[in-house]
């Protein structure tokens, strides 16, 4: 497959939605795990949360690329932390649910801002020489 940096628009938008829909599913796998296998579930759970944002930022090449994971992640645990008319719930009241909740968001925070990606037309030397 050709560098998504380089590909058509077309392949974007798909390669952009795919990571919607993989984020999506992380987040749902990672809502069961964290609480299935405490302390190794939430590890394993915000591991792979983080390893696919930091994978779709370097996919595409910037912070786009981060987004697009993040929002299907965020959009996943927010819908699955409502409760049902049924009283039933995916995340219990407890440290673990929590740590995942606020270790997912600021691991894409930090995956967006940690900063690596060339500036568009910029000179390759250091400023100042």
């Amino acid at each position: 497959m050709a560098d998504a940096r380089t590909g058509s628009t077309v392949a974007r938008i798909a390669l952009y939605a795919l990571l919607v829909v993989v984020g999506a599913l992380v987040a749902a796998a990672g809502a069961l795990v964290q609480a299935a296998w405490f302390p190794g579930g939430l590890v394993l759970a915000l591991s792979g949360a983080v390893g696919l944002f930091w994978t779709g930022t370097r996919l595409m090449g910037g912070r786009g690329g981060v987004g697009a994971p993040a929002a299907g992640w965020l959009i996943t645990v927010v819908l699955l932390t409502a409760s049902r008319p049924e009283g039933d719930f995916v995340f219990g009241a407890g440290i673990g649910s929590y740590v995942f909740l606020v270790g997912g968001m600021a691991g894409a925070v930090i995956c967006a801002t940690i900063g690596g990606f060339a500036q568009p037309g910029g000179p390759a030397a250091r400023l100042g020489k």
